[in-house]
């Protein structure tokens, strides 16, 4: 269902309205396209303190000229702030200093990233002053408005090159919808260089569950305009949908309930060379206040959402059929399952059980599989689901963040893309949410 609200306040009635009202006043966000793939303006780098990531090489890599300096009358498309060798108060200042005077010179849809480091616990002037960082980050992408986002990056020591798949895709277009996250990325030996950054998936292969509509369809596109090779599961109900979007991308459709005890074994049977991407997208909802939820509800909201995928996941990674170095497991949680949402305990819980997964799996099985486990967790997401949500709560969800309107797939979609490139090999263990920044549970 289109968003009327959002079209009324780029009129010239609504803009008057709207700020006479104090109303949110969303701007339409600059998404990628073929015709506008780059953010439009500059970058501006700036050092506070002193940098332990040296990132100026990938910087001036990520396809938007760079100033070190600030430029009279420049008007910047992005300001990465390195702050990673901030170690005290002191150094918050040279923050201070470094964004408060170019805050009036961003474009429309800006990007701001602060580099910072693991706050260290066994220095608490150093752990207090990169933490500090990252009540700065959320407060500033609530301040900045226009389409605007801030992130912090937390990086380890010499971990730059780990992190230019990270810069691209926050200093672009493809992260609209992504605002006031907090994402580590870990020093990684022998990160893979695309050939062509505009399709760093070639040669890989990739499945999606609940790839036959919504979200799911929309990751399966994404990822094969990014060149890998689709393969869109789903349900035996939604086969004739699932044909569709394969053969629409070149990919295969494989039909079987993921809840089933030998999903796991049919999935590793139908990809007998092996798997790069594993995106676990399906989920189902059952609402009901739990007073009133039967026990049918509560089990298959969880065995679908949450055991099938522990299920699936063990066992593609114990048979190897998640390729080791280029393997990736990306799971969808949810905003709900860190803010909770009321008739909704059982898919709160499977979602955030899907973070506790994601917290505990992804060191092992870098470690023992050379896989990265990271998840998404979106917001209000503009979907036929969403479009039947009665009005009123449906403006809410979409007002209620910073970007003031909803999400599209394509916003998921892209997030999903950027974890599974074989260069985010540095990106383990994070749930990256995908909300414009929501009010609840930031």
């Amino acid at each position: 269902m289109p968003d009327r609200y959002l079209r009324f306040t780029q009129s010239g009635p609504g803009r008057f309205v709207t700020r006479r009202l104090g109303l949110p006043q969303p701007a339409p966000l600059h998404r990628w396209s073929a015709e506008r793939p780059v953010l439009d303006g500059p970058l501006l780098h700036l050092t506070a303190s002193r940098s332990t990531v040296e990132p100026a090489a990938v910087l001036a890599r990520a396809g938007l000229p760079v100033h070190t300096s600030r430029q009279a009358g420049a008007r910047y498309a992005a300001v990465v702030v390195d702050a990673t060798g901030a170690g005290d108060v002191a150094a918050l200042r040279e923050v201070y200093d470094g964004l408060h005077p170019v805050l009036r010179s961003l474009t429309d849809d800006a990007r701001l990233v602060v580099l910072g480091s693991a706050p260290d616990p066994t220095d608490h002037h150093q752990a207090a002053a990169q933490q500090a960082l990252e009540g700065f980050v959320r407060s500033l992408g609530k301040e900045v408005g226009r389409g605007r986002t801030a992130h912090l990056l937390r990086l380890a020591p010499a971990s730059a090159g780990a992190a230019e798949s990270t810069l691209r895709f926050l200093l672009s277009p493809r992260s609209a919808y992504v605002s006031g996250q907090v994402i580590g990325v870990a020093a990684a030996d022998d990160v893979p260089v695309p050939g062509d950054w505009d399709r760093p998936l070639d040669g890989r292969t990739a499945l999606v569950t609940g790839a036959a509509r919504g979200i799911g369809a929309a990751v399966a596109e994404t990822l094969a305009r990014y060149g890998a090779r689709l393969v869109c599961l789903d349900v035996p109900q939604a086969e004739a949908d699932a044909r569709a979007v394969a053969e629409r991308l070149g990919g295969q459709a494989l039909t079987l309930d993921i809840t089933a005890p030998d999903a796991g074994e049919r999935i590793a049977a139908a990809l007998p060379d092996g798997l790069d991407v594993l995106v676990h997208n399906a989920g189902i909802t059952r609402d009901r206040r739990l007073a009133n939820m039967a026990a049918d509800r509560w089990d298959s909201v969880l065995d679908v959402n949450l055991a099938s995928v522990l299920r699936t996941t063990d066992h593609l990674l114990a048979a190897g059929t998640l390729r080791r170095g280029t393997g990736r497991v990306i799971a969808t949680a949810s905003i709900a399952g860190i803010a909770g949402n009321t008739g909704q305990t059982n898919y709160a819980a499977s979602k955030a059980g899907i973070i506790g997964l994601v917290r505990s799996l992804a060191p092992r099985a870098a470690e023992e599989y050379g896989v990265t486990v990271n998840a998404v967790a979106p917001g209000f997401i503009e979907t036929r689901m969403t479009a039947a949500v009665p009005l009123f709560i449906r403006e809410a969800g979409r007002r209620m963040n910073s970007l003031g309107q909803g999400g599209l797939p394509v916003d998921v979609a892209e997030t999903i893309a950027w974890l599974a490139s074989p260069a985010s090999g540095g990106v383990n263990g994070q749930v990256v949410r995908v909300c414009g920044q929501s009010l609840l549970g930031a």
